[in-house]
């Protein structure tokens, strides 16, 4: 049910007297986030769930209100999936630099542009003087820019990094959608990415299991 949420309708007064009402409070969001990191094996849960609920607050506030922006707990808890994943595929990496990466990827792929700056800010306000160094998607990069230049299209970074962020998307999301206009590259992102990780189980045998033949299902909308 869940009448207000974003896709969800009201039921009609005659379907409404079938049911019995109940109240729901709002989570402590800090509390469900304090639990998962220490889940996770994060050692320093209480202070960065407490940051972290601070900034999707200050978010919620302050980037412009887009259909596609989600700041509850569905998007809290992918975000701390992801902070899972890279604390166990980065042990050495602090705890802060690693959620603060987790954030980023996980939000950063549906803003705007004028949103994204605004959303870097707000980390670094939290975050003072920590640096994030950035990724290397290694033999992932390597073959999305493969299959560009075997399909002959340019290679520009920012093409090759919106590739990326629908692979990380894809793996904390249950589903997901391209949004953006007309000619703006959806169609091109996503095959080039099923091209990608096809070649890289196919035709380059990589060791790591993530990397799957990929079959595409589209709903036009």
């Amino acid at each position: 049910m869940n009448p207000g949420y974003a896709g969800r309708t009201e039921l009609p007064d005659n379907l409404k007297a079938l049911f019995r009402p109940m109240s729901m409070m709002i989570p402590d969001y800090a509390l469900v986030a304090e639990v998962m990191l220490f889940s996770e094996g994060f050692e320093d849960s209480k202070v960065l769930s407490r940051k972290m609920v601070k900034l999707y607050k200050l978010a919620s506030e302050q980037v412009s209100q887009q259909d596609h922006y989600d700041f509850g707990m569905r998007a809290v808890k992918s975000v701390l999936v992801m902070a899972g994943g890279l604390k166990r595929a980065n042990p050495d990496l602090p705890e802060d630099v690693v959620l603060i990466r987790a954030m980023r990827d996980s939000n950063l792929p549906k803003f705007l542009v004028h949103d994204m700056e605004l959303f870097q800010n707000i980390i670094a306000d939290l975050f003072p003087g920590v640096h994030v160094p950035s990724q290397d998607y290694g033999e992932l990069e390597q073959s999305i820019r493969a299959v560009l230049s075997q399909r002959g299209l340019q290679q520009p970074a920012d093409f090759v990094t919106k590739v990326v962020q629908m692979y990380d998307t894809m793996c904390v999301r249950f589903g997901m959608m391209l949004v953006g206009p007309t000619g703006g590259g959806k169609t091109a992102c996503y095959l080039t990415l099923q091209g990608a990780l096809t070649r890289l189980r196919k035709d380059v045998n990589s060791t790591n299991e993530e990397y799957q033949v990929s079959w595409w299902e589209v709903a036009i909308l």
